[in-house]
């Protein structure tokens, strides 16, 4: 699958520093990424509606984990997905009459434009569940033989006999380790976000399915030992970490409402796929609001990136809009944190437009020190204005001690590269 362009990404002077991120399991801070390499999945899009800013503030925000990683000289190597074929997409084809490949084409695409306005860098590991179907299928089949997955009964299937397959959890004892929840909250939880753990056949409520057989009107592949079906959502992810970063990496990252069951379940999966290895990290952006409810859409409360960028809306104030809040805070999008957005980007361009201006060595110290502790990108912005602030007030003022010319240029490329913002 193609990714959308790379953003030019300018120099700085000197290196950043570690970059240290709260780990969801044990709540702690911890260094992101210790080596020389940092290694990065995160949670792609299903490809049914178009990108909303629950959407934009995930990738917005690992975005600045990567450029913090990149600013520091690390070498990265960054993953993600596109759940190319699922219940959602095959509801949404259904309900509007659409082919459900068209709709994920069309969505990806304008997910693809979206991440391209908003100055995302694009992973270098992009792959969707239908192009993972044959490393699926030999991963599932290593969890069958190795007694860690089983079938269950499928009168529905359309060549019946094999059955759907699903995931052992009782393989694997490292289970619940990423959420740290007990059982009814994980039941009550799986029920609500896809799971199934009311199937008849199933050895636990819990356990995830592995393998879907082929249903009438549902699309199908080879599942080779499996029977013809499609891969389960957890599994997907798990193969596409293992195969485009290797076990185990540093961080897997996505949105809260993801922590159980599907970092869960994938982590999971990947543990008993190689040797009890996964991600070392787990990370996770806060929910967004509107209008008092969580932004998703089943209830329809959407802000869309494209229809804001239609509507003449410039991408950069979008993603300041973002940055403004910790990412692992829940926050609500509002006409007001728009427009703050809107007059915050006019004043750095104002004040970045001239040769001279306060000395910008200390403000991409703070961008940096600001990243490093937990990507703290409300501070990093204000370390910006502040800048932007006493240059301006200072413009008729060149006799102060810490002007400086070019120092505008600095400060464009501090935000440009650390930040993400175009000026």
């Amino acid at each position: 699958m193609l990714t959308w362009p790379a953003p030019q990404i300018p120099q700085l002077p000197g290196r950043g520093g570690p970059v240290r991120v709260r780990d969801t399991s044990s709540g702690r801070l911890v260094e992101a990424a210790p080596g020389q390499t940092a290694s990065l999945y995160v949670c792609g899009i299903t490809p049914y509606d178009a990108t909303h800013m629950g959407h934009a503030a995930t990738y917005v925000h690992f975005d600045v984990l990567v450029r913090a990683w990149k600013d520091a000289g690390r070498t990265v190597r960054y993953a993600s997905n596109v759940t190319d074929v699922d219940d959602p997409l095959l509801e949404r084809a259904a309900a509007t009459g659409v082919d459900w490949r068209a709709l994920a084409v069309e969505q990806t695409a304008l997910f693809a434009q979206d991440m391209t306005a908003l100055g995302v860098v694009p992973p270098d590991v992009y792959v969707g569940a239908v192009e993972s179907v044959p490393a699926v299928v030999d991963a599932v089949e290593r969890l069958v033989a190795a007694g860690a997955a089983y079938r269950v009964p499928t009168p529905d299937a359309l060549d019946g006999g094999l059955g759907d397959v699903y995931a052992d959890l009782a393989a694997d004892p490292s289970f619940g380790a990423v959420a740290g929840l007990d059982a009814a909250s994980m039941v009550a939880l799986a029920r609500e976000r896809g799971g199934d753990p009311d199937r008849e056949g199933k050895r636990s409520p819990l356990d995830p399915l592995l393998w879907r057989r082929e249903r009438a009107g549902e699309p199908a592949w080879d599942g080779a030992t499996l029977g013809r079906g499609r891969p389960g959502w957890h599994i997907e992810c798990a193969v596409i970490a293992r195969d485009g970063l290797g076990l185990p990496f540093d961080v897997q990252g996505g949105g809260s409402d993801l922590v159980f069951p599907h970092h869960e379940m994938s982590t999971s999966h990947a543990r008993l796929l190689d040797a009890g290895r996964g991600a070392a990290t787990h990370v996770h952006t806060g929910m967004v609001a509107y209008q008092g409810s969580k932004m998703s859409k089943s209830l329809g409360n959407l802000v869309l990136v494209s229809r804001l960028r239609a509507q003449g809306v410039d991408p950069m104030a979008i993603r300041l809009a973002v940055l403004a809040h910790r990412y692992r805070d829940d926050w609500e999008w509002t006409d007001a944190g728009l427009l703050q957005a809107q007059e915050r980007l006019g004043a750095w361009r104002a004040a970045m437009s001239g040769n001279g201006g306060l000395d910008a060595a200390p403000t991409l110290a703070a961008v940096r020190e600001a990243l490093g502790d937990d990507l703290d990108t409300p501070r990093a912005l204000a370390a910006v204005d502040d800048w932007a602030e006493r240059t301006r007030s200072g413009a008729a003022a060149p006799q102060v001690q810490e002007w400086a010319e070019g120092a505008p240029g600095v400060v464009a490329r501090t935000v440009d590269a650390l930040l993400g913002i175009r000026l």
